[in-house]
């Protein structure tokens, strides 16, 4: 099998997502002055439940590596369709991130975001590091479920329900 050249296999990879509806997720934690950090991902998935082992991805240019990658604990919080506005706000200017009075600090100092589908709490158990980017390896200790609603999903550059 050849190899294809570099500019259409990106196309292809984004041409391929583009078309792969994914959930949608806010990770937070906070930075070593405890001010809360957190970013949209699209990128969460479980490992399996025996132990039970979640991973996601992030660029390592991104406004919260520094913080990500000195934390002990995560907050994964999943999403539905009421929570399209959170899913703007945190992918959007991260000193913005946190401007609304719709989160607390947990026991652990971790940002819990009010009105999301269910957070998980994760210790972080390995960074892998891979070109530009992350693959971070987290411990389920902790969670709850948060309201009920439609998933939400990021599909063809948007977000949206499915009915």
């Amino acid at each position: 099998m050849t190899e294809p050249n570099n500019s259409a296999a990106v196309d292809a990879l984004k041409q391929t997502f583009r078309r792969h509806a994914s959930g949608v997720a806010v990770l937070t934690t906070h930075d070593i002055d405890g001010k809360p950090v957190g970013f949209t991902a699209t990128s969460v998935t479980s490992l399996g439940a025996t132990p039970p082992l979640v991973s996601f991805n992030v660029a390592r240019g991104s406004s919260s590596w520094s913080a990500l990658e000195s934390a002990e604990y995560v907050a994964l919080h999943t999403l539905g369709i009421d929570n399209v506005e959170l899913a703007q706000r945190m992918a959007a200017d991260h000193t913005q991130r946190f401007a609304h009075d719709d989160w607390k600090f947990d026991d652990r100092k971790l940002p819990i975001i009010d009105g999301v589908t269910s957070v998980l709490i994760l210790r972080i158990r390995e960074i892998v590091n891979i070109e530009a980017n992350a693959v971070l390896i987290g411990d389920v200790v902790d969670g709850f479920v948060g309201t009920e609603q439609q998933p939400l999903v990021y599909f063809q550059r948007g977000y949206r329900s499915v009915d």
